[in-house]
């Protein structure tokens, strides 16, 4: 699976949804302060299939002399969906026919194409088998029954599902944000890729003030991808939350960071004090809480775990192995109030507030992201298995 968080992908539960539709919309909210490449993805089972874009004797999938074939579309006045991309902003546009049992080697043909880093809008329910886009956004109607076959075997990946009546959504489209440190209008082959996120109204707090006797060094500052392991994980919750603090007691050490940090009320009281000190100082109702030795976040789960809240103060994850997460979990600020009576009354562990809030378990059922990097051992395991 190849991770692409500089392509925002969208789906739909059907033809005739409003997929192009919103598509269209996002590049004229964003297509003129950067630069965005459109791409259309057609898969299909066989060359000789009716090409489900052209219809019966459409002729385009016949004509693949291999796997894919990767057309540039130039007509601005053209009535097809490629040709209304171009129309919405985009600054090339492409199709990409490929066989499903090759999609690896389409999406490979189409980054050679298009720049690994470009900024890239594109449809495709299929595509997502295997690549990981910055955000995906199936389109649905109200009035569908059913969803196609490539819909359902992607649905479980997206981060919203968009319901559309054909124009319009119920998205706020103004939620959907490009982030990034290279300029938006820069050559393609060139500076750091832009990354599509979607905020949430909820605020993300980075618990760094352990002391790492278990790692035997400051877990916080080992590097991942070339930076320390906390700024990698702000990097990853930047854009998706309206805020992002870090819950420390050296101010300092953290400053290069950019981020408020939260002391805590008494130093060295546990991730307990910590969290419920951070949720005094959050303006928000939903706030997500990760571990600095989590290096790998993956949005989607975490969009998961904001809708469980809903009805209750704490949500957290469980793994497969029946191990409770509360150091990646959601927390209302409703919870403080439960918190600070534990404190108070000398008790120091997270699970001594389950009896007195409305905690909700979610099973991670995709847990091949999920890493705590406890020991040293934990670390070096994660280097030699991951991208970083």
């Amino acid at each position: 699976m190849i991770r692409l968080e500089n392509m925002l992908m969208i789906g739909s539960s059907g033809s005739n949804v409003g997929k192009t539709e919103l598509a269209c919309a996002l590049l004229r909210q964003v297509g003129g302060t950067h630069r965005i490449v459109g791409a259309k993805v057609t898969a299909v089972a066989s060359r000789e299939q009716s090409c489900p874009r052209g219809g019966q004797g459409c002729g385009v999938c016949s004509s693949m002399d291999g796997e894919c074939r990767i057309a540039e579309e130039t007509d601005r006045c053209s009535r097809k969906d490629t040709g209304k991309l171009l129309t919405a902003g985009a600054d090339k546009v492409y199709w990409l026919r490929v066989l499903r049992t090759h999609l690896q080697q389409g999406l490979s043909a189409l980054l050679e194409v298009v720049g690994r880093d470009s900024t890239v809008i594109c449809e495709s329910n299929s595509l997502r088998q295997v690549v990981e886009p910055g955000l995906f956004l199936i389109v649905d109607r109200t009035d569908r029954p059913a969803w196609k076959r490539s819909a359902q075997q992607v649905r479980q990946h997206a981060d919203r599902i968009v319901l559309s009546d054909g124009k319009s959504f119920d998205l706020d489209l103004d939620r959907i944000r490009l982030v990034g440190e290279g300029p938006p209008t820069r050559n393609y082959a060139l500076g750091t890729p832009t990354r599509w996120r979607l905020t949430e109204d909820a605020t993300a707090v980075v618990l760094a003030g352990g002391r790492s006797r278990r790692m035997g060094t400051d877990k916080s500052m080992l590097p991942i991808d070339g930076r320390p392991m906390v700024e990698h994980i702000c990097q990853q919750l930047s854009g998706t939350f309206t805020r992002v603090l870090i819950s420390a007691n050296d101010a300092e050490k953290f400053s290069f960071l950019g981020f408020d940090v939260v002391r805590d009320r008494l130093p060295d009281q546990g991730p307990l004090m910590a969290i419920a000190s951070a949720l005094e100082s959050s303006r928000s109702e939903l706030n997500l809480f990760v571990g600095c030795d989590i290096p790998r976040i993956r949005l989607p789960v975490v969009r998961r775990m904001l809708a469980a809240a809903e009805g209750t103060d704490v949500v957290i994850p469980v793994t497969r192995d029946g191990k409770e997460q509360p150091l990646l979990a959601v927390y209302r600020r409703s919870a403080r109030r439960s918190m600070n009576d534990v404190l108070e009354s000398g008790g120091r562990r997270i699970s001594d507030i389950y009896n007195s809030c409305r905690v909700r378990f979610l099973a991670l059922d995709d847990e091949d992201w999920f890493a705590n990097l406890n020991t040293m051992a934990d670390y070096e395991r994660f280097r030699s298995t991951s991208d970083a």
